[in-house]
């Protein structure tokens, strides 16, 4: 097995990593791509990035399940030196692409499953995992992967998005809809209820009886309303602090329909009305230079409905900002 120095200097690799940017493997910002547990405890890179293609959990339009790929190859500029941190990010961490789960199609225990396993075996050896979707039920495995490594209650969640996804089931009781992913989790026990924080909320789900479950969860919410009068800093500086109430990490997800259609019109459930790519990227930005992010996924990236891949960018944009603000933060990722 070739040493990580050896893989990276492969006269191969190196000609395609030197090479234009579309050129060579299709791995996140072309990092080396691993496949097997044997090989994270030989390169032991801080970050994995990991592939979650499952969408059959959704209730409106699909192709979720094309986003890994997409959001891999949506950024053609090499990610050399973040001009707001002042740091070059993978020049400071080790990141590698830990492939994919295998998701089968109408499985969708198995698929969860796949994906727990794949992400356990990242977050277990304290290596920080990027999960792309994937619809948003792949964060119930992925966040309780998470949770199990660093232990139950010791994990807070924030989670932007236009949906609250805490629908007690779907069409035809169907328990693992991308609709029930946070309902989920905090039933679980994998995130306690009171420091589960939701941001950008708004459109015309769920209604009262949803919210007042949502309440008795002492679950925590800042609608897109209050971000606009507020401003989003005061509201994510809130968000960590309620997150942070007891737990020492977080879990940070990413629904990309949190952005106004305008800015991800590829995403099977768009909601008028909100948030901008760049407070969404420096609300990111933000939670992984104040808090031990020990754990992250984007979702919802459609393809089909993609235009010009103003989406898979964003989405790859927002992945990127968190691998910077922790190479900004260098030495203060959590350890066992």
């Amino acid at each position: 097995m070739e040493t990580p120095e050896e893989k990276l200097t492969h006269p191969n690799l190196k000609a395609q990593v030197d090479g234009p940017w579309f050129l060579g493997p299709a791995t996140f910002m072309k990092v080396p791509a691993l496949s097997e547990p044997a090989e994270l405890d030989q390169w032991k890179p801080d970050v994995a990035v990991v592939g979650a293609p499952w969408d059959d959990s959704t209730t409106y339009r699909p192709g979720a399940r094309f986003g890994p790929r997409a959001v891999r190859t949506a950024n053609y500029q090499p990610p050399t030196w973040h001009l707001d941190l002042e740091v070059a990010p993978f020049d400071v961490l080790r990141v590698v692409d830990y492939g994919d789960a295998v998701c089968n199609p109408g499985l969708p225990e198995q698929a969860h499953e796949a994906i727990r396993h794949r992400v356990h075996e990242v977050a277990s050896r304290r290596i920080v995992p990027l999960v792309i979707g994937g619809d948003h039920s792949i964060t119930f495995p992925s966040a309780t992967a998470v949770a199990d490594a660093y232990g139950r209650g010791r994990v807070g969640m924030v989670h932007f998005d236009a949906h609250a996804d805490t629908g007690d089931a779907g069409w035809g009781g169907f328990l693992l809809s991308h609709a029930t992913p946070m309902r989920r989790l905090i039933e679980s026990g994998a995130i306690p209820g009171h420091n589960f924080v939701q941001v950008g909320l708004r459109g015309y789900w769920p209604g009262p009886e949803t919210f007042a479950w949502m309440g008795e969860q002492r679950m925590r919410w800042h609608l897109m309303g209050e971000l606009l009068d507020r401003g989003v800093e005061l509201v994510v500086a809130k968000a960590i602090e309620e997150a942070l109430d007891g737990p020492e990490f977080i879990y940070l997800s990413v629904d990309i329909d949190v952005l106004d259609p305008g800015f991800a019109p590829g995403t099977g459930t768009p909601e008028p009305g909100g948030m901008q790519p760049a407070d969404l990227l420096r609300a990111i930005r933000n939670i992984a230079l104040q808090t031990t992010l020990v754990g992250m996924d984007v979702v919802e990236v459609s393809p089909p409905y993609d235009q010009a891949e103003v989406t898979a960018q964003n989405a790859n944009r927002c992945m990127l900002e968190a691998i910077s603000a922790l190479a900004k933060k260098r030495g203060r990722v959590a350890t066992p």
